[in-house]
């Protein structure tokens, strides 16, 4: 008698060893979700995540870009992104149950994900005139960029003060830009709608992005000559945040050995110069004037 093993959606895999079988059906393999679950872990495990979490607010339309849902999915965790979209976990919790997602039930799930450090003596012992406090979340719910407001503050930051910047989560990627430039972070949570970051420098040895740090400008003439011919250029100096950065990722992506993107912006745009770092690219940034500022990104 000759047997047929029957395939599961074409799979190279019998049915009966794909992850997804179900013996009640063809069902999505049941998923167990909590507040740390990133947004890419639901992407990747059901088709259909995606137009569920746009439905909670507008501001996650922006998922629907490709570029942006790689940049963004694999770092927001379901907290996170319930803070950028005004909504609650719970929100979450309820339209991914209805696609086969449990949330799930355990202590540790339950347990508030900031851990709370001690504040350093350092900081205990300034004074009120020593400390700036900056609330940028009004800036931020009017869709601006408070970052080159941050930058001009911090750059006149003197030893011995702190700028305090008050946001509605802790704003990790402006925490590890500040590390790298030296400053020192301390990070407190008030409650669940006021994180009070620390921004101070115990010595004047800070290194800040300007100009001269943060490329070398002095070889521009050369890398542009290098890539006259084989020039891609783009214009993002009318658009408004995140498409700038959206829209250089996206170019870059087809950009071949040989090629540079020349780019024209209103201003050093900072979190995508690291970006462009883990992804192998290297830059060159020429500050022409205020509002003009010109960047040439080819692979290394």
């Amino acid at each position: 008698m000759k047997i047929r093993v029957f395939k599961y959606f074409y799979s190279k895999k019998p049915f009966y060893l794909c992850k997804e079988y179900s013996p009640i059906g063809f069902q999505f393999k049941q998923m167990y979700i909590n507040k740390d679950t990133k947004i890419s872990t639901l992407l990747k495990h059901h088709k259909d995540s995606l137009e569920a979490i746009v439905q909670l607010s507008p501001a996650f339309n922006k998922l629907r870009n490709p570029v942006l849902r790689k940049l963004m999915a694999g770092r927001t965790s379901i907290a996170m992104a319930s803070k950028i979209g005004g909504c609650t976990p719970d929100d979450f919790f309820e339209v991914l149950e209805k696609l086969g997602f449990k949330r799930e039930e355990n202590k540790e799930e339950l347990k508030d994900e900031f851990q709370k450090n001690p504040m350093p003596e350092y900081l205990k012992v300034l004074s009120e005139n020593q400390k700036e406090i900056f609330d940028v979340r009004e800036i931020l719910t009017d869709g601006k960029d408070p970052l080159r407001e941050i930058q001009q503050k911090l750059k006149h930051l003197k030893t011995a003060h702190a700028l305090i910047i008050v946001n509605s989560f802790e704003p990790v990627p402006l925490i590890q830009l500040m590390l790298k430039q030296g400053f020192q972070v301390f990070v407190d949570k008030i409650n669940e709608e006021r994180f009070e970051t620390y921004f101070y420098k115990e010595t004047d040895e800070i290194q800040h992005f300007d100009n001269d740090s943060i490329s070398e400008t002095s070889n521009w003439e050369k890398i542009y000559n290098r890539f006259k011919n084989d020039l891609k250029e783009i214009d993002v100096r009318h658009l408004e945040m995140p498409e700038p950065m959206l829209r250089i990722l996206e170019a870059i992506e087809s950009l071949e050995k040989h090629q540079a993107l020349y780019v024209y912006h209103k201003k050093i745009p900072v979190f995508l110069l690291n970006e462009l770092k883990d992804r192998n690219f290297d830059y060159r940034i020429k500050e022409v004037q205020e509002g003009e500022v010109y960047l040439l990104i080819f692979k290394i």
